[in-house]
């Protein structure tokens, strides 16, 4: 579910069991490049794109200056089943915004969960 107004992502926990099922869900929700490699460096790579819609390395945008929330969607169970792919979630949407903020630009991710 994406909402425009709140430019909120919801990304739904329960698709992922293992790293193929992780890229297939944010390929799927983010509208990744069919070039997508599928790793989490490709995932930096793209999420650091969201303000960025010429790159088209995303069908999500937002205006530069704006935040995207992920709202994990059933974070607990998530957090169990697959703690690499959580904590990766974690880690890399906060190496997004050092990036960008190193480069200069805004932080682009917030994440939203109960867990």
């Amino acid at each position: 579910m994406v909402s425009n107004n709140l430019q909120l992502v919801e990304i739904d926990c329960n698709n992922i069991t293992d790293w193929d099922t992780f890229h297939d869900e944010f390929y799927q929700v983010f509208g990744f490049p069919e070039y997508y490699g599928r790793n989490m460096d490709a995932w930096i790579d793209c999420m650091s794109y969201l303000s960025d819609s010429d790159a088209q390395m995303t069908t999500i945008h937002c205006e530069e200056g704006s935040v995207i929330t992920l709202k994990l969607k059933d974070v607990k169970t998530f957090k169990t089943r697959c703690p690499e792919q959580y904590d990766a979630i974690i880690e890399c949407s906060a190496f997004v915004n050092w990036r960008l903020i190193d480069d200069g630009y805004s932080p682009v991710l917030a994440l939203s969960f109960n867990g």
